[in-house]
C-alpha cells in the first residue's frame, strides 16, 4: 500500500493520513534515543516490545476537513514545510539535555516519515507522535519520562496547527494527555506541555469530566508552574464554555473540592497541615476562576470563604478578600447577593479590630467599596439591611493607625454614601423624623439615620487625629443629603460650628473644617445653615460675633432666596447701621467702625445670594427698591450692588441664549443643582421681571455716574450695559438722547472755554476747564455703556456724534471718542461695510498719542474686513495706508499701546490665515510682505519698527520661518550701521529664528548667523556683546559646540572657549550645591515657557538685564546663569545719578501734555517734592554735581556701620564701582532693606536690648528677586540667610552654658564691658 500524505490545496475537503505500523516507529525513536543519550549519565531505557498489533492511522482523518492555521503563541511554526527542520534549527545550539533528548525523538520521526514518503508537516508529526506515544504508554510498565516528555512536547507545538477535527477524532488525542497527566512519575516539565495541550482540547467543546478533575488536582500540586498553568487552564475552560452546562460542570467540580479540601483541613488533626496547605493552593484556584463559575456554585463557595474568615489570619484573609474582588469587578460575573452581603457584613465585624493587620484592612476597605455597590446594584433591599454594620466597620479601620488603610476606608465611605444612599432611603428616613414630632410611635431608627450617626460619630475626640479625612466623608454626606440634611446633620452642624473655638495649636485642619462648613451650607441653604449656625449680631461684645462665618457665606451660598436676602439680611444691616450711628454718637469711634465692616460685609453677601437664585421672579422687585436706595445713600456699597446685578442679569441671559455653563472642580457641589433648576421659560420669567426694574435702575446709576468723579473697577459702567442690554428700547432711547443733549452743552462749554483761554481771559480758571473734560469723559463713557440695547439707527446717531470729538485737540476726549468707536465696530455686524468711506476718512487724522491704543483696535477692524474682501485692490490700497502705522506703533513709549499694537499685528494675520473666513496661508504670505516692505522706509525708527514686526509674526506662524530666513542678508547689512535701535530690533528677530527654528533650518543657515554676528562695526562693537554672546549660547545648545565650532572664525574661539568653560563651572557648583539651590533648579526647569513679550526680546523701554531675554525665549534654558552686564551699560548707570527730570505717573495711557500748564505745575511740584523728600531722609547717601559722595559733620556724620545687604543695596551710588560691586549692584536693587542697626553697639560687637523695644532678633532683608523665575537670581536673593543660620549651626545641639564655654565667648565676656544701664544679649 502506497503510504504518504496527500494534501489538496485549493479545496482541501479530506486529509488522508497513512504511516507504517507503529511498532517501527517506535523502534527507530528509541534507538535514536540512546544513540543521543549514550554520553549521559546513567540514563536507562526500558525495553519495550514490539505491539503485535499494527495501529493503522487512515481512519484517524479520513473525512476530516483540514483546518490548519497559525495561533499567537507559534507565528513562527511552519504549517506545511518541514516541521523537524524548522525545530532543529532553532535547537541545533541548545546544550540542554531536555532539547537534546527532543531533538533526537525529531531526527527518528524525520526518518520514519521520509523513509515511508510522508511529507514532514505538523500533522503528519502529530499522527506519528500519538501513534508512538500510544503504543508507550499501553505496556504494563511504566514509561521512562524522557521518552515521554519529548512526546508530549511536540504534541503542545503542533497542537494548534492541526484541526479540531483532527484532534477530536476516535478521542485518541485526549486520552493520551489523560494518560500522561495520571502517571506517578510524571516531571512538572511534562506537566506544564501535556497541560497546554490539554486547554487545547477543552477549549475547542471536548467535555470530559475526567479531565477537569484532572486540572483541578494539578491545582494544587506541589510545583508553582503547574499549579498556575493548571489555574489558567481552568480559567480558559470557564471562559469559553461560559453559559454551557460544561460550565455548571467545571464550576461544580471546583466547588466541591473547594469544600472537600475546607472539611479536609477542618476536621482531619493528623493531616490538618497537609489540608491547609491545599486549601491555599485552591483559594489561588478561586482567584482566576470564581468570577468565571455559576451563581450557585459560587455562593458555595462564598460559604467557604465566610468560614475561613474567622481565622482572620492574614495568609488566608488575602486570598479570600482578592476573590471577591475579582468576583465583583468583573460586570458579567453572576453575584449571589444575599451570601456575598453577608460575608461582607462578617468581614467588617473580624478585620476592624485594631489587632488586624494594616494589609488586611486596606484590602477589606477596598471590598467594601466594590462588593457593596455590586451588590446595591443588584439588590437593593438586601444591601441596605447590611449597610450600617458596613459603615462601622469602616468607620473603626479609620480610627486605625494605618495610613493607607485610614486612605482606603474614607475613599470606601465617600463611594459608599455616593452609590448606595437613593432618594427612596432619604425620603424614609424624613418620614420616620415627621411621624416622631407628630406623636406617632417610632419602632427604631431608620437605615439613614443609622448612617449619619456614624458619620457623626467620626467628629469625636477619638478620631482628632484623622480629622481631615472625617471632614471629607461628613461633606460627603452633606452633598448626598441635600436639603434634607437639615433632618439628620442638625447636630453634625454644631458640632463643626464648636470646632472652629478649639485653639490653632492643637487644631491643624481649619481650612479643611470650613469647607466642610461651606458642604453644609451649601446643602441646606443658607436661611436653614443660618437658623441653625448663628451670626450672633446682637451681642453686646463684637468678639462674640461669628465673623468666620462671612468668608464661607461669601464662598458657598449658590441658589438661596433674594427674599431671605430682603428680609433677614437687610433687616441685619439696618440694625447693625443704626448701631454703628449711635456709637458714633457715644464718642466710641473703634467701636462704630467695627460695626460699620460687619454692614459691609453683609451686603458683601448679595452677590452670592444672586448666584442663581430659586425666587428671581417673585422677589426683585423688592430687592430692587432696596438696591435703589442704598445706591443713593451708601456709596460703598456701589461696587456690590453692582457686581450682584451683573451676576443676576449674565446668568439669565446665558440661559436663554443657550450657552453652557462651564463648572471647574472647584466649585461648589450645590451649583450643578443650581443650574440644572434654570431653565430658558425660568429665565426669560427672570428678566421680564428685571426688565420692568430697569428704568429705576438705570436712572439712579447714570445720575450717579454723572455725580461721581470715578468709576473703580468700571462696575457702574458695567451694570448700566447690562441693564441697558434688558431694558425696553423707550427707555434706553431715552437715557441715549439725554445723553447726547448733555454732551453737545458741554461740547459748547468746553468751546467756550477754549475760546476764552486763547484770549487771555480766565488764564486760572484751569480747573472748570477740565472739570467739562471730565463731564464730557464720563459722557463718552456713559454711551459706552449704552450700546448693547440700542438698534441700528441709534448706533449710527452715537456715530455722527463721534466724528467731532475725534478731532477734539484734547487727547482726553479723543481717547474716549476712539475707545465708543471700537465697541461699535466690534459689537456691530456690517457696520464697517456700511460706514467704509467715512471710517478711512477718520482714521487719515492724526490722533492724540493717548487716543493710539483705541485707533488701533478700530483698525484691526478695518483691516480684517480688508483681508475678506475680494476685491485686491481694495484690499492692497486698506492695508497700504493703515499698516504703517500700526508698525509704528511697535515704537510708542506707552506699555499699554506697544503690547496692543503687537496684539493688532498678529490677530489680522490670523484674519488672512483663517481658512473658513476666506484665508489660506498664501494671503498670509502676502500680508508678511507687506510687513517686510516697510523696511523700506528711510527713518531708523520705521525701519526698527518693521523688524520688530517680522519678528513678532515668525514667532506667532511657524509657516514665515523659511521666509524670514530670506533676509537674513538685509539683517546682517542693517547690522553694521551705526543704529543702535535698528540693531536692537534685528538682534531680536535673530534671536527669534534662534529660538523658533528647528535644528535643520538652524544648520542650513548657521555659518552665516555666526559670521554675520561677529562682524561689527568700530564704534558698536563693544555696546552688544552681551547679547552676541546670548545669542551665541542659545546656538550653541541647539545646534551643539561642535557645530558651532566649525563655522566659528578663528579669532573668535576664544569667546567659544570662554563660554564653554563658564558652562563648566556653572555646572560643577550646581552639582556641588545645596539642597535648596537644587530644588529651586528642579522647579525652574520644570516651569512653562512665558509668552511674548516685546520688552525681554529687544530690551527697548526697560532697564532689565540683557541676559534675561535668552531664557525667556528658550523654555528649555530657563536655568540658565545670568552674564554680566556690558560695559558700556555699567558706565551708563555711573553718569548723571541725579539727573534732573520730571516724575511723571504713567499708570494711565495718557502721557503728559507739556502744554497744559496746570499738569506740567503738578507734575514739577511733585518732582520738587519727591526729590526734598529722598534729600531729607537718613538712608540714602548724597552726591554733588561730578558724581562725588557729600558727606555732613554732626548729626550725620554719626552713621552705624551696616550690614552687607544694606551695603549692597545702597552699592548702586558708589561711582568708583569695581566688578564685584557691579555684579552686587545687580542682584541687589530691590530698594530699602530694614537692618536692625538700632540694636547695633557702639563699643563692642553683638547686639544690645534696648529700653521700650523689641528683643533682638536675626533678621533676613527681603528681596524683590526671591520671586524670581530665575534660579541663580532666588539663589542670590536665599544667600543672606547662611550667615543668620552660621552661628545657630555652630552652637547646634549645645546647652547654654556649653555654648558659652566656648572659646570665642569666653574671650568675648573677658575682653568686653558691658555697657551701663544696658544688658547684651547672646
Amino acid at each position: 500500500m502506497k503510504t504518504g500524505l496527500n494534501l489538496k490545496p485549493w479545496n482541501p475537503k479530506r486529509l488522508l493520513v497513512s504511516l507504517p505500523p507503529t511498532s517501527d516507529i517506535q523502534t527507530s525513536v528509541l534507538t535514536g534515543l540512546r544513540a543521543a543519550t549514550n554520553s549521559t549519565k546513567g540514563l536507562r531505557l526500558r525495553h519495550i516490545q514490539s505491539s503485535k498489533r499494527n495501529l493503522v492511522m487512515d481512519s484517524l482523518c479520513l473525512g476530516i476537513e483540514t483546518g490548519l492555521c497559525l495561533t499567537p503563541s507559534e507565528p513562527d511554526l511552519p504549517v506545511s514545510g518541514d516541521f523537524g527542520e524548522f525545530m532543529r534549527s532553532r535547537l541545533s545550539q541548545s546544550k540542554r539535555p531536555d532539547h537534546n533528548h527532543l531533538c533526537a525523538v525529531i531526527d527518528e520521526l524525520s526518518k520514519a516519515l521520509a523513509e515511508g514518503n510522508h511529507s514532514r508537516t505538523p500533522v503528519a508529526y502529530f499522527a506519528a507522535t500519538c501513534s508512538s506515544l500510544d503504543s508507550l504508554l499501553s505496556t504494563d510498565a511504566e514509561p521512562p519520562m524522557d521518552v515521554v516528555q519529548p512526546h508530549v512536547v511536540i504534541l503542545s507545538l503542533v497542537f494548534p496547527k492541526v484541526s479540531a477535527g483532527v484532534l477530536r477524532r476516535n478521542g485518541l488525542a485526549l486520552r493520551l494527555v489523560l494518560s500522561v497527566l495520571r502517571l506517578r512519575s510524571v516531571t512538572p516539565e511534562c506537566l506544564i506541555s501535556a497541560l497546554k495541550c490539554l486547554v487545547h482540547l477543552l477549549t475547542m467543546g471536548n467535555e470530559v469530566s475526567e479531565a477537569h478533575s484532572v486540572l483541578l488536582n494539578l491545582a494544587t500540586h506541589s510545583d508553582g508552574k503547574v499549579r498556575k498553568l493548571a489555574n489558567s487552564c481552568l480559567r480558559d475552560v470557564l471562559e469559553k464554555t461560559r453559559g454551557t452546562k460544561a460550565c455548571q460542570s467545571v464550576s461544580g467540580t471546583i466547588a466541591e473540592s473547594f469544600q472537600k479540601h475546607l472539611d479536609l483541613a477542618h476536621n482531619s488533626e493528623a493531616r490538618s497541615a497537609e489540608g491547609a496547605q491545599q486549601v491555599l493552593y485552591l483559594l489561588s484556584t478561586l482567584k482566576e476562576c470564581v468570577a468565571l463559575m455559576s451563581k450557585k456554585h459560587v455562593a458555595t463557595v462564598i460559604e467557604g470563604f465566610k468560614m475561613l474568615m474567622v481565622t482572620r489570619d492574614a495568609f488566608v484573609a488575602r486570598p479570600v478578600i482578592d476573590s471577591l474582588n475579582a468576583l465583583c469587578l468583573n460586570p458579567t460575573s453572576e453575584v449571589p447577593v444575599e451570601a456575598l452581603v453577608e460575608v461582607l457584613y462578617h468581614a467588617a465585624v473580624l478585620f476592624s479590630a485594631p489587632e488586624t493587620s494594616a494589609d488586611a484592612m486596606t484590602s477589606t476597605a477596598r471590598l467594601f467599596k466594590v462588593g457593596m455597590v455590586r451588590a446595591f446594584s443588584l439588590n437593593r433591599d438586601v444591601c441596605v439591611v447590611k449597610l450600617p454594620g458596613v459603615f462601622n466597620g469602616l468607620k473603626d479601620i479609620i480610627a486605625s493607625e494605618h495610613e493607607e488603610a485610614i486612605f482606603a476606608a474614607t475613599d470606601a465611605l465617600k463611594s459608599l454614601i455616593c452609590s448606595c444612599i437613593d432618594e427612596s432611603l432619604i425620603r424614609e428616613g424624613v418620614n420616620g423624623i415627621q411621624n416622631s414630632k407628630l406623636d406617632v410611635k417610632k419602632s427604631s431608627p431608620t437605615v439613614i439615620e443609622k448612617l449619619c450617626a456614624t458619620v457623626e460619630s467620626l467628629l469625636d475626640y477619638k478620631y482628632h487625629a484623622v480629622w481631615d479625612m472625617a471632614f471629607q466623608v461628613v461633606s460627603t454626606m452633606f452633598n448626598k443629603l441635600g436639603e434634607e440634611s437639615s433632618y439628620f446633620m442638625r447636630k453634625t452642624l454644631e458640632d463643626l460650628s464648636d470646632m472652629q473655638d478649639l485653639p490653632d495649636e492643637g487644631f491643624p485642619y481649619r481650612k479643611q473644617l470650613h469647607e466642610c462648613v461651606g458642604s453644609a451650607l451649601g446643602a441646606m441653604g443658607p436661611e436653614t445653615f443660618l437658623n441653625i449656625v448663628r451670626l450672633n449680631l446682637e451681642a453686646s461684645d463684637l468678639s462674640e460675633v461669628n465673623v468666620w462665618l462671612f468668608p464661607i457665606l461669601k464662598q458657598y451660598t449658590v441658589g438661596g432666596r433674594l427674599s431671605f436676602f430682603t428680609e433677614t439680611i437687610f433687616r441685619m444691616v439696618e440694625t447693625m447701621s443704626h448701631k454703628a450711628q449711635q456709637l458714633k454718637l457715644q464718642g466710641l469711634t473703634a467701636a462704630s467702625r467695627s460695626v460699620d465692616s460687619l454692614v459691609y460685609s453683609l451686603w458683601a453677601l448679595l452677590p452670592s445670594f444672586c448666584n442663581y437664585p430659586v425666587d428671581t421672579a417673585e422677589s426683585f422687585e423688592d430687592l430692587g427698591r432696596i438696591l435703589c436706595g442704598a445706591l443713593q445713600t451708601q456709596a460703598e456699597t456701589r461696587g456690590v450692588i453692582c457686581t450682584s446685578l451683573n451676576i443676576l442679569i449674565q446668568q439669565n441671559k446665558d440661559v436663554v441664549e443657550g450657552k453652557e455653563v462651564p463648572v471647574n472642580d472647584a466649585a461648589s457641589p450645590a451649583l450643578v443643582p443650581a443650574i440644572t433648576r434654570y431653565d430658558s421659560h425660568h429665565a426669560a420669567a427672570n428678566l421680564e421681571v428685571m426688565r420692568s426694574c430697569a428704568p429705576k435702575l438705570l436712572d439712579v446709576l447714570s445720575k450717579i455716574f454723572h455725580e461721581s468723579g470715578k468709576d473703580d473697577g468700571g462696575s457702574l459702567q458695567s451694570a448700566i450695559g447690562n441693564l441697558a442690554s434688558i431694558a425696553e428700547k423707550k427707555t434706553v432711547s431715552k437715557l441715549l438722547f439725554k445723553t447726547l443733549r448733555e454732551l453737545l452743552m458741554a461740547t459748547k462749554t468746553a468751546i467756550a472755554e477754549d475760546e476764552s483761554f486763547v484770549s487771555g481771559m480766565d488764564v486760572d480758571n484751569a480747573a472748570d476747564k477740565n472739570s467739562s473734560s471730565n463731564l464730557r469723559a464720563r459722557l463718552f463713557d456713559l454711551l459706552v455703556s449704552l450700546l448693547p440695547g440700542l438698534d441700528g439707527q441709534e448706533v449710527d446717531t452715537v456715530f455722527s456724534s463721534l466724528k467731532p470729538a475725534m478731532q477734539d485737540p484734547k487727547g482726553q476726549i479723543q481717547k474716549k471718542a476712539y475707545k465708543v468707536l471700537s465697541v461699535i465696530l466690534k459689537s456691530s455686524d456690517g457696520f464697517v461695510s456700511k460706514n467704509l468711506e467715512e471710517l478711512l476718512e477718520l482714521m487719515h487724522n492724526i490722533c492724540h498719542v493717548s487716543a493710539k491704543r483705541h485707533k488701533l483696535d478700530c483698525l484691526y477692524f478695518l483691516l480684517a474686513y480688508a483681508s475678506k474682501t475680494d476685491d485686491l485692490k481694495a484690499r492692497k490700497d486698506i492695508v497700504s495706508s493703515f499698516l504703517p502705522e500700526v508698525i509704528l506703533a511697535l515704537k510708542e513709549v506707552n506699555k499699554k499701546t506697544r503690547s496692543r499694537a503687537y496684539d493688532v499685528l498678529v490677530q489680522i494675520g490670523h484674519a488672512y490665515a483663517d481658512e473658513e473666513n476666506g484665508g489660506d496661508n498664501e494671503k498670509l504670505h502676502g500680508y508678511f510682505n507687506m510687513v517686510v516692505g516697510c523696511l523700506a522706509g528711510e527713518k531708523p525708527q520705521m525701519i526698527s519698527a518693521a523688524v520688530k514686526g517680522v519678528a513678532r509674526l515668525t514667532y506667532e506662524f511657524p509657516d514665515l520661518i523659511a521666509s524670514a530666513y530670506n533676509l537674513l542678508p538685509s539683517t546682517f547689512l542693517l547690522l553694521q550701521r551705526k543704529n543702535k535701535e535698528i540693531t536692537k530690533a534685528n538682534l531680536g528677530l535673530l534671536k527669534v529664528l534662534v529660538a523658533k527654528s528647528p535644528v535643520e533650518g538652524l544648520h542650513a543657515n548657521l555659518k552665516s548667523i555666526v559670521e554675520g554676528l561677529l562682524k561689527w562695526p568700530e564704534g558698536t562693537k563693544n555696546l552688544f556683546k552681551a547679547k552676541v554672546r546670548l545669542l551665541l549660547e542659545m546656538l550653541i545648545k541647539k545646534c551643539g559646540t561642535e557645530a558651532v565650532k566649525s563655522v566659528m572664525p578663528e579669532e573668535h574661539m576664544k569667546l567659544l572657549t570662554n563660554i564653554r568653560k563658564v558652562k563648566e563651572r556653572k555646572e560643577r557648583k550646581y552639582a556641588a550645591g545645596s539642597e535648596m539651590s537644587r530644588s529651586q533648579h528642579s522647579k525652574e526647569t520644570s516651569s512653562k515657557a512665558s509668552r511674548w513679550n516685546d520688552t525681554k526680546i529687544f530690551s527697548d523701554f526697560a532697564d532689565e538685564d540683557e541676559d534675561s531675554d535668552g531664557d525667556y525665549m528658550d523654555g528649555e534654558s530657563n536655568g540658565r546663569s545670568k552674564t554680566l552686564k556690558s560695559k558700556a551699560s555699567a558706565l551708563r548707570s555711573k553718569k548723571h545719578p541725579r539727573q534732573s527730570h520730571l516724575e511723571v505717573d504713567e499708570s494711565d495711557d495718557e502721557p503728559l501734555d507739556l502744554m497744559d500748564r496746570y499738569k506740567t505745575r503738578s507734575a514739577l511740584r511733585s518732582s520738587e517734592l519727591g526729590r526734598k523728600r529722598k534729600a531729607d531722609s537718613d538712608e540714602e547717601a548724597e552726591f554733588d554735581a561730578e558724581g562725588r559722595l557729600i558727606i555732613y559733620e554732626g548729626e550725620r556724620a554719626k552713621r552705624k556701620e551696616i550690614s552687607d545687604a544694606d551695603s549692597d543695596a545702597k552699592s548702586r551710588f558708589s561711582v568708583n564701582t569695581s566688578r564685584k560691586n557691579q555684579k552686587r549692584l545687580k542682584i541687589s536693587e530691590s530698594g530699602y532693606a530694614y537692618t536692625g542697626k538700632e540694636y547695633a553697639s557702639k563699643k563692642a560687637s553683638g547686639d544690645l536690648k534696648r529700653k521700650d523695644k523689641l528683643e533682638p532678633y536675626a533678621y533676613w532683608p527681603l528681596d524683590r528677586k526671591m520671586m524670581s523665575r530665575r534660579p541663580d537670581q532666588r539663589a542670590v536673593a536665599v544667600r543672606g540667610m547662611s550667615s543668620v543660620v552660621k552661628l545657630t549651626k555652630r552652637l547646634e545641639g549645645k546647652s547654654a552654658a556649653e555654648a558659652l564655654a566656648t572659646t570665642k565667648f569666653q574671650k568675648f565676656r573677658s575682653g568686653q564691658k558691658k555697657p551701663a544701664g544696658k544688658k547684651k544679649s547672646k
